[in-house]
């Protein structure tokens, strides 16, 4: 059984869709053992104590730099003898020692169809809105392995969604996290558990 942590900084709804998952059975091979927020008032906590996850504080303001709180994260997984990490809303960049530590066992939510809208500043609404302005048809959501470059680890999973006349950023956030993320980020999560993902270079092959 894998021990997945998950990272967070706010409300959690991509936790709650993997707690949901869980729940019925769906993460096969694995188990949420922790909750790790960069915030100690993110509301994730709360939806991880309802489900009786664990959950730690390793607040970003309590240290210098990036790094020191990467390493301070690392230590705690390895305490915590955790498989896999799951990155849901978690705001902050990590260093190179997260990587180094669970190489390929990082897997991250995007909020957009990579190589579009994504890299350095492209989170949140900001991804919608920059989808929005550019006119595209089709956005969606892509579930990728970490690596030193922001949104740029080989794709494990990606759902399209359309994007209707008269969207707002707000409106097309929901409709991608609904349509999308919440469906194919248990599925990654469950693939990975399962030993199911084989990465080579770029590329991840499903077995």
């Amino acid at each position: 059984m894998v021990r997945i942590a998950v990272l967070v900084s706010g409300g959690g709804t991509n936790l709650q869709a993997l707690i949901d998952a869980q729940s019925r059975g769906e993460l096969k091979n694995g188990r949420i053992a922790a909750v790790l927020s960069s915030r100690p008032d993110a509301y994730a906590l709360e939806r991880a104590a309802r489900a009786g996850i664990p959950g730690y504080v390793v607040a970003r303001k309590d240290f210098a730099s990036n790094r020191e709180m990467t390493i301070a994260l690392v230590d705690k997984l390895r305490e915590l003898n955790i498989g896999l990490v799951v990155l849901a809303g978690f705001l902050h960049i990590l260093t190179g020692e997260m990587v180094a530590a669970f190489p390929n066992a990082i897997l991250n939510v995007h909020p957009a169809l990579i190589p579009s809208f994504c890299g350095a500043g492209y989170y949140g609404l900001h991804v919608h809105e920059a989808a929005l302005a550019y006119g595209v048809k089709l956005t969606g959501a892509t579930v990728h392995f970490v690596n030193e470059e922001p949104d740029g680890g080989p794709i494990v999973l990606q759902k399209a969604v359309e994007i209707l006349e008269g969207d707002t950023p707000e409106v097309l956030q929901r409709r991608v996290m609904e349509q999308a993320e919440w469906h194919i980020l248990p599925q990654a999560v469950s693939l990975f558990c399962e030993g199911r993902l084989r990465v080579e270079g770029r590329i991840v092959h499903i077995l």
